[in-house]
């Protein structure tokens, strides 16, 4: 989990930022991206890809790396922009808002799988989530952000299950999607949402 670091550590570079997106394939809400810099040789027993931790160690883990780290950035890109662009293009998008929006930028990025064209040097690692630590961080202040934002929506709209899918096409999202139809958060460009884009949530028709 400290290689990447390592050899740049070893260059010189302290400030490492690690990238990790959340949401390329729910079918509703935006991509949650986050950008993370720790301090040197930092260590947090347990800390991995999100995707392997239970809900209880991200949110331990997302209190802790928000009282640590250096500095953190959150991207936010919503479905409307999803449609417009693409997926692949929005979470690059996501990507570039966290490094903006980050009070104290890095001099170095490590990103998960993505290549990223940034003015700070990047180094794209294939399932960087469970190699680095840095990226490890990204991905569950990404993930925790993410799930926040699905628990909300989950109170607007219980009937597809959000709280416990986060927008991901369970077979319960999708009967309610063939029951209930749409919300104005659910992604037109996906197919099994695009065949409902006429059948409206009527919750949203009251709104």
């Amino acid at each position: 989990m400290y290689e990447y670091e390592q050899e740049l550590y070893e260059k010189g570079i302290e400030l490492i930022g690690g990238i990790d997106e959340v949401g390329r394939g729910p079918l509703i809400g935006p991509v949650v991206t986050a950008c993370v810099i720790l301090p040197k040789n930092y260590i947090l027993e347990g800390l991995t890809d999100s995707k392997k931790l239970s809900e209880k160690k991200r949110e331990k883990f997302y209190d802790i790396l928000m009282k640590d780290a250096i500095s953190i950035g959150i991207g936010i890109v919503d479905e409307k922009e999803i449609d417009k662009v693409n997926i692949y293009q929005a979470t690059k998008e996501a990507m570039a808002q966290a490094v903006d929006n980050m009070e104290i930028k890095p001099e170095h990025i490590l990103v998960d799988a993505m290549p990223l064209e940034l003015e700070i040097p990047t180094t794209s690692i294939i399932k960087g989530d469970a190699k680095s630590i840095t990226i490890a961080a990204a991905s569950v202040i990404a993930k925790v952000t993410r799930d926040r934002m699905l628990d909300e929506l989950d109170k607007i709209y219980p009937m597809y299950d959000l709280k416990h899918n986060k927008g991901y096409p369970t077979k319960k999202h999708l009967e309610a999607i063939e029951k209930y139809g749409i919300t104005k958060y659910h992604r037109l460009s996906y197919g099994p949402v695009a065949k409902y884009k006429n059948k409206i949530n009527e919750i949203d028709t009251k709104i």
